[in-house]
């Protein structure tokens, strides 16, 4: 599948600032037997002082924009075309979780996707025992470690409720849990957290999803939002896999990646600093459209 891809976000300042420093990680990449990246352009109002394009640890592309000058506002707008692949059949030749643990154990990679970064806690993911429990009672003794992220990504898509109102971008997994509900971000963080305490590493991806407006009805420009699955190392054999506990499936040509990392605080669409005072308010778009 091909897409064209449209985002503006958005900031606006109650009063202007003196300085603003802005992490920005929207560019897609090439993936191998993944996805292809023919053409995208960032573009930032106001034009900044300073500008920096280069990637991270994880190798996605980051863009460090700098503003000497007071500003009361920012907009960061992408266009991009991408061609999403479509993923191969999975064989699944992944080991039961007793022999995955040897096989992370033995793989000395240091490189960003060696499965040692996604064992442990990170920033936005730490252990939970809620979690823990419903993991176990989804991993069977014997299971291959791909049915188990199968299984554990399609329980908590029946347990969860999606819910945009229930929680924010600091709302910790476990109290997400706790209530049942929540949105992507949510939903990967769980379903990580409840991986990583199995043995299975356990990162975040985010990126586009195309989404169908219901039969009969048109399709609205800008209605999207940016989502968040999940990947997941499955041992020598099966290497990395992506699955989507929101719609309970493995992500496939429906799904446009951004930025991997081990959590939301690696791959944060935006960040930054500044100095100012009184309100902000911010606003977004997204448009996903087949080509």
């Amino acid at each position: 599948m091909r897409y064209e891809i449209r985002l503006t976000v958005g900031y606006d300042y109650g009063a202007p600032s003196e300085h603003a420093r802005t992490l920005v990680r929207l560019l897609p990449s090439d993936v191998a037997a993944k996805q292809i990246v023919p053409s995208r352009l960032l573009t930032v109002g106001p034009k900044p002082q300073e500008r920096h394009d280069t990637r991270d640890f994880f190798g996605n592309v980051m863009t460090v924009l700098v503003f000497h000058e007071p500003i009361d506002t920012i907009e960061v707008s992408l266009k991009a075309t991408v061609e999403r692949l479509q993923p191969a059949a999975s064989l699944d030749f992944s080991p039961d979780l007793q022999k995955l643990a040897q096989e992370v154990l033995a793989n000395r990679n240091l490189t960003a996707v060696a499965p040692a970064h996604y064992t442990g806690i990170s920033p936005r993911v730490p252990a939970d025992p809620e979690i823990t429990e419903f993991a176990n009672s989804h991993a069977d003794s014997g299971l291959s470690a791909m049915s188990i992220v199968e299984a554990i990504g399609k329980a908590l898509h029946e347990q969860m409720r999606f819910d945009p109102e229930a929680t924010e971008v600091s709302t910790p997994p476990a109290e997400a849990y706790s209530k049942r509900h929540g949105v992507c971000q949510d939903f990967s963080h769980i379903m990580i957290s409840g991986l990583r305490s199995l043995g299975i590493p356990a990162g975040y991806v985010s990126g586009f999803l195309r989404t169908l407006p219901p039969k009969g009805q048109p399709r609205l420009e800008g209605a999207d939002a940016m989502h968040a699955w999940v990947c997941a190392w499955c041992g020598i054999e099966t290497g990395w896999i992506e699955y989507d506990p929101t719609n309970a499936c493995f992500a496939g040509s429906d799904h446009i990646v951004v930025a991997y990392g081990r959590d939301y605080s690696d791959v944060a669409p935006v960040k930054g600093v500044l100095r100012s005072s009184g309100d902000q308010s911010s606003f977004h778009s997204v448009d996903v459209r087949p080509l």
